[in-house]
């Protein structure tokens, strides 16, 4: 007993002698240790202010953006739909034998694809594929450009640079904002949120591929009376073929994993079943989500991957 007590009584004195240290060495008039108060900036309420005004100007161009972008969205969904699952399985089969050559390569594309099914998850699937494709095609149709023009301008190459560093290592989460915002919930603010945070690599290897495009084959091109676009058309962009399909599997691949993070705003698919699982602490149907999706990675990484073997040996 006497011990209990002497131990209850050396407890209470540390737990005292900590508050007494604190108080007289850690208190923040005598040791200001954080950032003062006076000289805090905040630019959230700017940022507020700027999001209400482009969300109520900006509404009919917003508006129309949403529609054009869900109708290509629509189109791409009710096509892959309209394939039925065998074709589908023939189809990848083929190209992934036609890239390879290879038994073991295709027969596990053609396993994933029947677990996929199997799981009862193939509808979901085709529906995440049509916003990573919608996704993709407009990052091809923006991220080619801009990585064009960074590589023939060193200024563009300096300002749009840490432009790209900020999108690359923004969280995830944060593209949600913005499109929520604009384009309210559904598959729209879905894509254009994935659009942002998978384009900066196929603008990176765009801009690098070409940069790295030999100076002496240039020379001999222009040597030959080639202009400066049938210098970019002829000669660069297909010796930069390799890099930008890489920074193409790259995007595609980013794209679908923010799909899934884009589900809690509304891109349904087989993001929405692992958020849905999640919530519900459904271990088994959550890992039958979680392995579609990886199931559907796969396939995809190594499709796309095969194209830029194939660009490398052409």
């Amino acid at each position: 007993m006497r011990q209990d007590l002497s131990v209850c009584d050396t407890e209470e004195y540390q737990k005292d002698r900590q508050k007494i240290f604190y108080a007289l060495f850690w208190n923040e008039r005598r040791w200001p240790s954080l950032f003062p108060e006076s000289l805090q900036f905040h630019v959230a309420p700017s940022i507020d202010l700027f999001v209400n005004w482009l969300t109520v100007t900006g509404s009919p161009v917003s508006g129309a953006i949403s529609h054009g972008t869900l109708a290509v969205l629509l189109n791409i969904q009710a096509f892959f739909m309209f394939i039925p699952w065998w074709l589908w399985i023939v189809v990848v089969a083929s190209i992934r034998w036609w890239q390879t050559r290879k038994v073991a390569g295709t027969a596990g594309l053609i396993l994933l694809l029947l677990s996929i099914g199997a799981f009862g998850l193939w509808r979901d699937a085709i529906d995440t594929l049509a916003v990573v494709l919608t996704a993709v095609v407009i990052a091809f149709i923006i991220g080619i450009p801009l990585g064009i023009i960074m590589a023939t301008s060193n200024r563009a190459n300096a300002v749009l640079s840490p432009l790209l560093d900020g999108m690359q290592t923004m969280p995830s989460f944060v593209y949600l904002i913005p499109a929520l915002m604009i384009f309210g919930l559904g598959k729209v603010p879905a894509v254009f949120a994935t659009l942002i945070y998978a384009v900066p690599p196929l603008v990176r290897l765009t801009n690098l591929g070409i940069r790295q495009v030999s100076s002496s084959v240039q020379e001999a091109a222009t040597a030959f009376g080639a202009t400066r676009w049938q210098l970019m058309r002829e000669v660069r962009l297909p010796l930069a073929m390799p890099s930008i399909l890489a920074g193409l599997n790259q995007t595609t691949m980013m794209a679908l994993a923010m799909v899934v993070i884009a589900s809690m705003i509304g891109a349904g698919g087989l993001g929405e079943k692992v958020l849905i699982d999640v919530n519900r602490i459904d271990v088994g149907k959550g890992f039958e989500a979680g392995f579609a999706v990886v199931a559907l990675a796969i396939i995809i990484d190594r499709l796309t991957q095969g194209l830029v073997h194939r660009g490398t040996h052409t």
